[in-house]
């Protein structure tokens, strides 16, 4: 009897198991049961600003190099710095039923209608470089510099520089665009505690050289040698003016203190040649990220809402050492 007593106990217990695990319909799907995609197997829109900066067709050359290195479809667009034609861009993707969008956008505001229309369709929108303006739901992630940061070092260095006694004029980006919002609010933010250190006219450089020389022009007609001090939100801007105050007479670095942003090959060199003193390093080779977030997203994985790129600054101290190397 005790023998087939738990013969009938055995048999129940396996019954219950087998019906507990027969009923249970969450139970994982295993790897190789799951179609994980790689990069062959994605098509991916990105839709550039334009190239209007040494900075920008940097960052366009690395999500292209990027993109035929590990086999990814790229479908780009150059936006040509307008609105428009990025929005129009996102709309073709959207109908190609691309598998992630890739974004810089050229200003801030006036997204939130072409991005619902990507999450509608089910394709993530990544940020990358430039932030926008809208909920937190219509992107997975953005990818790049912390403009705010760069603004407030770029305000420490010419502290520095100028031992907090300064007659500045700016350089600004595109009216309306995240670089340039971040930094300009973000150079105020540390001279307010520095009563001697003036702003005296702030322009639209549109981060372009011809432009900054342009401006830099009028700004030594109206103020000339009181001029002391240079903020430009890009190196770009920073060369364009440069040109302009040698033109006038004045020596960039010397009777007028520079410090720009970017860190672009052109300028560690300016740095080198003693004509820009600082340049705040934001870097422009996102590729290898942006497709490693790419790939994460179409697969499930869950990534940060934010991803710093990796920046530092650069002087006479350590311009020489780094452009030998430097691939933008």
């Amino acid at each position: 009897m005790k023998k087939t007593r738990t013969i009938l106990v055995l048999f129940a217990l396996l019954f219950v198991i087998t019906g507990c695990t027969t009923r249970q319909p969450s139970t994982p799907v295993s790897l190789a049961d799951k179609q994980v995609k790689t990069h062959k197997d994605l098509v991916v829109g990105f839709a550039q600003i334009g190239a209007e900066s040494e900075w920008r067709s940097a960052n366009t050359l690395s999500i292209q190099e990027e993109a035929e290195r590990l086999g990814v479809e790229l479908k780009f667009s150059d936006g040509q710095q307008k609105q428009e034609n990025q929005i129009l861009a996102v709309r073709k993707f959207i109908a190609m039923k691309v598998d992630v969008i890739g974004i810089s956008p050229v200003v801030e505001t006036g997204w939130e209608e072409v991005f619902q229309e990507a999450k509608d369709a089910g394709i993530p929108v990544i940020l990358v470089d430039r932030g926008a303006e809208v909920s937190e739901d219509l992107y997975v992630t953005k990818l790049g510099s912390d403009f705010l940061e760069e603004g407030k070092n770029a305000a420490r260095e010419m502290i520095k520089l100028t031992g907090g006694n300064a007659r500045i004029v700016e350089l600004q980006g595109t009216p309306g665009s995240a670089p340039a919002v971040d930094r300009y609010e973000g150079f105020r933010e540390i001279i307010k505690d520095y009563p001697n250190m003036l702003i005296l006219a702030s322009e639209n450089g549109d981060f372009t050289r011809a432009r900054g020389r342009e401006v830099m022009e009028y700004f030594l007609e109206e103020y000339g040698a009181t001029i002391n001090a240079l903020y430009a939100h890009n190196d770009d801007m920073a060369l364009g003016a440069i040109q302009a105050i040698e033109e006038f007479g004045l020596n960039p670095g010397v009777d007028i203190k520079i410090v720009s942003v970017d860190a672009a090959k052109v300028a560690l060199q300016a740095i080198i040649d003693g004509k820009i003193n600082v340049s705040v390093e934001c870097n422009p080779l996102l590729g290898p990220q942006f497709f490693e977030l790419a790939l994460k997203v179409v697969n499930g994985v869950p990534v940060e809402k934010e991803v710093p790129s990796i920046e530092t600054i650069f002087d006479i101290n350590n311009a020489a050492e780094a452009l030998p190397n430097r691939k933008y």
